[in-house]
């Protein structure tokens, strides 16, 4: 997300297929476009994300490639902070990650966590990517509103 129109935009609810009833904001973040589709959903109050890991998305020993572990994670902060951002355009300040596990193509990627902390322009965040159960990237980050020149964006 990093700062484009995805949030302003809001996300597409998914009609049909494996992500019926999920939500994206595919068509709005070019490079978001190129890793995922991404996608997240609304779950007794918790945000899930989750993605099918393709062959792409792998590394040349064949597991997923660290940098896309960290990509979705990045989308992972900005679905489980939807409801604080309430629409405010926003940008990753921070993203941290402990990688301690694999995915391999055709696994479902997920990630869940929580905000830790919102107020004011910044948003605290922190969650989990796994596959079939097993731990993948721990992370956490921080997520600042972008203010403009009128006021809040």
């Amino acid at each position: 997300m990093d700062g484009g129109n995805e949030i302003v935009s809001g996300p597409r609810l998914i009609e049909d297929g494996e992500w019926a009833g999920w939500r994206t904001w595919a068509g709005l973040d070019p490079f978001e476009d190129q890793t995922g589709p991404f996608y997240f959903r609304e779950d007794d109050g918790k945000v899930r994300c989750a993605f099918r890991a393709e062959p792409r998305h792998m590394n040349g020993g064949g597991f997923m490639h660290g940098g896309c572990m960290l990509t979705f994670a990045d989308f992972s902060l900005f679905a489980i902070a939807w409801r604080e951002l309430d629409n405010a355009k926003a940008v990753t300040v921070s993203l941290n990650g402990d990688f301690v596990g694999p995915a391999k193509a055709g696994d479902l990627v997920e990630a869940t966590g929580e905000v830790v902390r919102a107020g004011g322009s910044m948003i605290f965040v922190r969650g989990l990517l796994s596959t079939g159960g097993q731990p993948m990237l721990t992370f956490s980050g921080v997520i600042k509103k972008i203010w403009t020149m009128g006021g809040p964006a």
